[in-house]
């Protein structure tokens, strides 16, 4: 053991005496250029290790200058996303409000065009029960209102007041299965009188067999039932079915939707004497 290590280390000594002179060769042997070759190989090491170094060094600080670069494009997303949140409700509420001018601007035009004397009236609140339909409305005896006065919308006859108080009112729809009014057909001037269904939807009952009637036709209040004024629209005919030369069924399409009202007139003069020629069709009142 004791020789090997001898031969080893003897070897090891040999290789460092080799090594030696090269380096010592390689400081006096200089190359084309005139630079010592010693010193050439050096660099050449060193630039390649700089070269590396560098490449790592510029890969980190792209990867670091992209993900700081990343974290500001998501919150610019983030910050426009509730940018566009913000328009978007700012847009249904501008939406709301152009929707609410113009309702308000088809009441005043109705209030300024008609004769009769009307006041304002904001929609409250609906019915609570599926069987009556009925509104509250913001205006009650202290606007001088009572039971019976009718109220109207810019596109036709909406009900009659039935339970008013200080300061609201209970309406009874015209669509109410208790409620019914005087009307007559525009085209043909034939009368009858609409009830109500409970559903979006009215029937028109005693109308003359004789009577020309037909879908499309436009249906008005008569003015016979002593609440509303003659004239004002209440719906179009959507189907007409006879039975034994009488009309069985005569259905019709309101003028108002009863679903979007926000606003309605009441006619706070009754109606003229000459129209009130009876009570037909004039309702019940909800217990």
């Amino acid at each position: 053991m004791a020789v090997v290590d001898i031969r080893r280390r003897t070897g090891y000594l040999f290789l460092a005496v080799i090594v030696g002179h090269v380096i010592l060769i390689s400081t006096q042997v200089t190359t084309r250029r005139g630079v010592p070759m010693l010193e050439e190989a050096v660099f050449g090491v060193f630039s390649e290790v700089q070269r590396v170094a560098n490449s790592v060094a510029s890969g980190v600080r792209s990867s670091w200058q992209d993900y700081f670069a990343l974290q500001q494009v998501r919150a610019e997303n983030e910050q426009l996303k509730q940018q566009l949140a913000d328009l978007r409700v700012r847009l249904q509420q501008e939406r709301g409000l152009a929707e609410q001018s113009q309702s308000l601007q088809k009441l005043l035009e109705l209030k300024t065009t008609s004769a009769l004397t009307t006041t304002a009236a904001n929609v409250i609140a609906g019915g609570a029960s599926p069987e009556f339909r009925t509104i509250t409305i913001d205006k009650g005896t202290r606007d001088g209102l009572h039971a019976d006065m009718a109220v109207i919308a810019p596109a036709g006859v909406v009900g009659r007041v039935i339970q008013p108080s200080g300061r609201a009112s209970k309406v009874q729809l015209l669509i109410d299965r208790s409620a019914a009014a005087g009307a007559l057909i525009e085209r043909t001037r034939a009368q009858g009188v609409v009830i109500g269904t409970g559903a979006d939807e009215l029937r028109m009952d005693y109308v003359s067999g004789s009577a020309d009637v037909k879908a499309g036709d436009i249906v008005v209040t008569s003015g016979i039932d002593g609440i509303y004024p003659k004239g004002f629209v209440i719906g179009q005919i959507q189907s007409v079915r006879r039975g034994g030369g009488e009309y069985s069924a005569i259905l019709i399409r309101p003028a108002v939707d009863f679903n979007s009202l926000e606003a309605v007139l009441i006619v706070t003069t009754p109606p003229p004497a000459g129209d009130a020629t009876g009570t037909a069709g004039a309702g019940q009142d909800h217990e």
